[in-house]
C-alpha cells in the first residue's frame, strides 16, 4: 500500500532506426525496469509504465495527457536507445508536471564476452540521455536528474524522494490558508505578497476574522466537545485538574475545523492581539489540527503556515515528525552552541520524545485566561528547519541543517521546546541565516532532507539557499550576491 494516491508516469524514448524486434524488446525492458523500481519500498506512490514513445506526436501527446491528469503528480523519463531531441521539444513545451530525468541502462554491467553492434545498438543510453539531457537544458526546462543503474538501493531512494518533493508541488498549487485575522502589528517578516504568491505557489491565502470562528463556536454541542475531550484524553496526559479551559480548546478546535472545512483550507494562522470574543488563544487546539496534517504559523504567518502543511505531506508515512517552529533563545557554552527552539504555546506533538501531557498555565501575553497546551520535549536526531521569506521580486527559501538534542530538565518552561545543534555551528549558521534574511519562524523536520526541499524549490521555481556543514560567512556572502545578481536578470 503506497502512502499518495498520486501516480507517476514512467516514459521511455526511441526512435524507428532500429526496427520493430529492437522496439519490442525497449518496451519489455522498460516494463522490468519500472516494475523494479515501482516495488522498491522507498517509493511512496505508484510508478506506472506509459509506454515507449517513438516520434514527436506520440511525445506531445504523452506531456499532454500527463499534464491534464489531475492524479498524475510527475513524469520519470529515460532514453533507452538514442531518442533525437528535437523529437521532445513540443512535448516538453506542452508539460507542465515535475519531471525526473533518469538516467539509467538495463544492463548493470558490459557482457564482456558477448557483447556485439546488436547490443550496442540497442543499449545507448549513455548517450541517448545525454542527448535527452541537451535539449532541457537549451530550453531551460528545470527537471531532477537521477544517475545510476535503476536496481540499486541509491537510485531508488533519490527517486522516492523526489516523489514526496512533487507531491508537494501539487498540494501546494491547491492549497488554501485560512488567516484567522491579520498579523501581528509592526512585524516585517511576517508580510508579504499574497498575490504573487498565489501566482508562484498557487496559494490561496484569504482572511477570516475572529468573528467568523466565535460565530461556528455557536454550532459545536456539548456532545461534540465530550467526545473531543475523550479524544485529547486518548491521545495525550491530562495534567491539569482545570478541565474547562481544556474544554475551551476543544470548543476552538471544533469551531475551527468546521471553518477551515468550510473554506476548504489545510493550513492556518492565529494572532494573539486578535482574540476579541474568545478565551484563550488556541494553543492546545492548533498543536491538535497540527498533528491531524494541518498547517499553523503564529502572529499572522501564513508562509509558515503554508510550508508547515507541505511539508507534513511531503513528509507523509514517515515516523518522526515535522512542527510550526521559532528560534527563541541560545546556549551559549563554548564548543557547544545549541538553539532552544520553542513558540508561545503551538509546537506540534508528532515531534515530542514521549507522550505529551495537557497543562494549563498563564500566557503572560494577549490578555485572556490562561490557555490550555501540550507541553513536551522535542526528540533527539537529524533535522532541518526551513523557513520561506519574501525578498520583494522572490521568494526565497533558507535551509539548515540541524542536529536536535536531548533538553535538559526544564521544569519551569512551560511549553514544548526542542533544542538543536545548527550546523556548521551556531555563529556562522545564524550569520548566514540573517545575512539571507531568514525570518525567525520556520518548519523543523525530521523527516525532510534539505534534498526533499531543493527539489520542490527548483519544481516551484524559487531561489534556495542551504546552510549546511561546509557553509562559511564568506561563502555564504558570495553565494547570496550571485544568486542576487541571477535572479534579477532572470
Amino acid at each position: 500500500m503506497k502512502t499518495y494516491t498520486q501516480q507517476f508516469w514512467f516514459i521511455t524514448g526511441s526512435q524507428h532506426l532500429y526496427g520493430p524486434e529492437a522496439l519490442e524488446q525497449v518496451k519489455k525492458n522498460s516494463q522490468v525496469v519500472t516494475d523494479g523500481i515501482a516495488s522498491s519500498p522507498h517509493l511512496p506512490a505508484e510508478l506506472i509504465f506509459k509506454g515507449l514513445v517513438t516520434t514527436p506526436a506520440e511525445i506531445k501527446a504523452v506531456m499532454t495527457a500527463a499534464s491534464a491528469d489531475p492524479n498524475c503528480a510527475g513524469i520519470i523519463t529515460w532514453c533507452h536507445t538514442f531518442s533525437p531531441s528535437k523529437m521532445w521539444i513540443n512535448g516538453i513545451n506542452a508539460l507542465n508536471k515535475p519531471w525526473l530525468h533518469l538516467h539509467t541502462q538495463f544492463n548493470r554491467e558490459i557482457p564482456a564476452a558477448t557483447i556485439d553492434m546488436d547490443f550496442m545498438n540497442l543499449n545507448q543510453a549513455a548517450h541517448g540521455d545525454r542527448e535527452h539531457g541537451f535539449i532541457a537544458t537549451r530550453m531551460g526546462k528545470a527537471r531532477k536528474i537521477v544517475v545510476g543503474h535503476w536496481d540499486s538501493e541509491h537510485v531508488k531512494s533519490q527517486i522516492g524522494a523526489w516523489m514526496r518533493s512533487a507531491v508537494g508541488a501539487m498540494v501546494s498549487r491547491n492549497l488554501s490558508v485560512v488567516r484567522i485575522g491579520d498579523n501581528m502589528r509592526e512585524v516585517a517578516v511576517t508580510e508579504g505578497d499574497k498575490v504573487e504568491a498565489q501566482i508562484k505557489l498557487g496559494w490561496a491565502v484569504n482572511t477570516q476574522g475572529i468573528g467568523d470562528v466565535v460565530a461556528m463556536m455557536a454550532t459545536v454541542t456539548e456532545a461534540d466537545i465530550d467526545a473531543k475531550m475523550a479524544d485529547y484524553q486518548t491521545k495525550y496526559t491530562l495534567a491539569t485538574e482545570n478541565l474547562a479551559h481544556v474544554r475551551h480548546q476543544a470548543h476552538l478546535q471544533l469551531a475551527m475545523e468546521k471553518l477551515f472545512k468550510q473554506e476548504g483550507a489545510m493550513a492556518f494562522s492565529t494572532n494573539f492581539q486578535d482574540l476579541h470574543g474568545v478565551d484563550q488563544l488556541p494553543g492546545l487546539a492548533s498543536q491538535d489540527l497540527m498533528a491531524q496534517g494541518y498547517g499553523f504559523a503564529g502572529e499572522g504567518d501564513w508562509k509558515t503556515a503554508a510550508m508547515t502543511h507541505i511539508m507534513k505531506e511531503m513528509a507523509k508515512g514517515l515516523p518522526k515528525g515535522t512542527s510550526f517552529m521559532e528560534d527563541y533563545t541560545y546556549h551559549f557554552e563554548e564548543g557547544n552552541d545549541l538553539i532552544l527552539g520553542s513558540h508561545m504555546l503551538e509546537i506540534c506533538p508528532t515531534i515530542a520524545d514521549k507522550k505529551a501531557e495537557i497543562q494549563v498555565h498563564p500566557l503572560g501575553i494577549g490578555g485572556k485566561n490562561d490557555p490550555a497546551r501540550l507541553v513536551f520535549p522535542a526528540k533527539a536526531g537529524e533535522a532541518i528547519v526551513v523557513t520561506l521569506v519574501d525578498m520583494g521580486a522572490r521568494l526565497r527559501m533558507i535551509v539548515n541543517d540541524i542536529t536536535c538534542v536531548t533538553p535538559p530538565h526544564m521544569p519551569n518552561l512551560p511549553v514544548a521546546s526542542a533544542l538543536w545543534k545548527p550546523a556548521p555551528n551556531l555563529q556562522v549558521s545564524a550569520h548566514a541565516w540573517m545575512l539571507a534574511g531568514g525570518a525567525h519562524h520556520s518548519v523543523l523536520s525530521y523527516d525532510l532532507t534539505a534534498e526533499h526541499m531543493r527539489d520542490w524549490a527548483e519544481i516551484m521555481d524559487i531561489e534556495f539557499v542551504h546552510i549546511n556543514a561546509d557553509t562559511t560567512v564568506n561563502g555564504i556572502k558570495q553565494e547570496l550576491f550571485f544568486a542576487d545578481v541571477a535572479w534579477r536578470l532572470k
